[in-house]
């Protein structure tokens, strides 16, 4: 392992750091109902993109606080019976890629919903305070006020309602989605699986918003993380309220959210990852109680993992 990390056997039993609150199951159950609660007004723009076997949409709805929420949405053409259906999640600060990307899938006979995070790179508003995008800061957006102000509450949302939309379209089998993402994408596919039960199988590639606490004890509050440093450099420069800070970060800490997840898991890291630390993903993975499997990559970090795409297209394509 290398000097930054604790050893891998530790890691295999490691249990995160990072405060649990006390409410969290209420607190995200009480999510879910304002949830689905809500009216989403879907609609489905035909796209110009234009194949033989796929027709494909903009597709919006509202989400949580009013915000229209986009996706990229692609099906196959002239089917007939249900079929399974592919969640993609991006990258923080990026957007839902490109429509041509997508189409392998659509080839296999699965519908694609590719999400836009609010506020990010691509089409998705964050209304809290100006429509569209806020672009980066959203570990500690809400952070200063209520815990349902955390802006990562209302994107964990956004996958979990996503996942209900395509699952109630006619030419979806409910039982038969996944979902899939890489680093802020491997997060959503935590969160995702974890606040919609019925998604059969995820796909997370070295998960990012998980254990902050651990980020901040390696000194790893960098890169990705660095937003944490400047919250406490600018609004708790004395560190008085950090066990407060911290707590609340723990409602939207995707380790704590592992447990609920009852779809078969499939999760990759590459162990000299400085950007999300292993060990923070295996707090993760090591609360997942259902069906899993943990590919590891020794020598690599946060970056291209060869044969990681063909293993996750292996894994989605038994849906």
């Amino acid at each position: 392992m290398p000097v930054f990390e604790m050893p891998l056997e530790q890691m295999r039993t490691y249990q995160g750091t990072n405060p649990r609150p006390h409410d969290f199951d209420q607190y995200w159950d009480r999510a879910i109902e304002e949830m689905k609660s809500l009216d989403p007004q879907v609609e489905l723009i035909p796209h110009r993109i234009a194949t033989s076997f796929a027709d494909c949409f903009d597709l919006y709805f509202t989400g949580v606080r009013g915000a229209r929420v986009h996706a990229k949405f692609l099906r196959p053409r002239n089917t007939d019976a249900p079929g399974p259906a592919i969640l993609q999640f991006h990258g923080y600060y990026g957007s839902s890629g490109d429509w041509t990307e997508k189409l392998g899938y659509v080839a296999q006979g699965y519908s694609v919903a590719a999400l836009d995070v609010r506020g990010q790179g691509g089409l998705s508003e964050d209304t809290g305070g100006v429509p569209g995008a806020t672009l980066h800061g959203h570990i500690i957006r809400g952070l200063s006020g209520k815990p349902e102000d955390l802006l990562y509450r209302q994107i964990f949302l956004d996958c979990a309602q996503l996942a209900g939309i395509v699952m109630g379209m006619p030419h979806v089998d409910e039982s038969r989605v996944g979902a899939q993402g890489g680093s802020q994408g491997g997060a959503l596919t935590i969160a995702c699986a974890a606040l919609e039960p019925r998604i059969a199988r995820a796909a997370a590639t070295y998960p990012f918003l998980s254990d902050y606490q651990r980020v901040w004890d390696m000194d790893l509050a960098v890169d990705a993380y660095e937003e944490v440093r400047r919250y406490f450099k600018w609004f708790d420069p004395r560190h008085e309220r950090r066990e407060e800070i911290f707590t609340k970060l723990g409602y939207i800490d995707v380790q704590n959210l592992a447990p609920r997840i009852q779809a078969e898991v499939l999760m990759i890291t590459g162990l000299m990852d400085t950007i999300c630390p292993p060990s923070t993903q295996f707090a993760a993975y090591n609360k997942i109680t259902s069906k899993k499997d943990l590919l590891l990559y020794p020598d690599f970090g946060h970056d291209e993992l060869p044969g990681a795409p063909d293993a996750i297209w292996e894994f989605m394509t038994g849906l």
